[in-house]
């Protein structure tokens, strides 16, 4: 003969896994909304490589993509006053992936700072880490 303490056990789990499996259902009948887009005028996107740990002197690709602009028109590294990147050269202002290639300034010290891209409509912003 099976005890009630085994029986009790038994109905706790079997309860606990039809209570899994209902949340389990619901969650999926019901997923998270996806992540809203930047706003407009801020939806391009910027990758800097070799990133992060940089050094001065060193060549960096600058890539993305415009995110609905027209295509690159300018990056800036640094703020002003304070350039980050020399020698920069836009080699394909394609929107749908757009490349540049500039040199990190000797000018700079070590640390965090942004590189800024327009897109004709969109910007967009990375952080590149330098060190010496």
């Amino acid at each position: 003969m099976v005890s009630w303490k085994v029986l009790a056990g038994a109905a706790g789990a079997a309860a606990l896994v039809a209570a899994g499996t209902i949340g389990f259902t619901a969650a999926s009948a019901n997923p998270a909304p996806a992540a809203a887009l930047p706003p407009k005028g801020a939806r391009a996107v910027v990758r800097v490589s070799p990133n992060p740990a940089t050094a001065h002197g060193q060549e960096i690709t600058i890539t993305g993509n415009c995110g609905g602009g027209t295509g690159l028109k300018t990056v800036v590294g640094g703020l002003p006053g304070h350039p980050a990147l020399a020698d920069l050269t836009i080699v394909d202002p394609n929107p749908a992936h757009y490349r540049a290639t500039a040199r990190v300034s000797d000018r700079i010290g070590n640390g965090v700072g942004p590189v800024f891209v327009d897109c004709g409509g969109e910007a967009g912003v990375t952080l590149l880490v330098t060190h010496p």
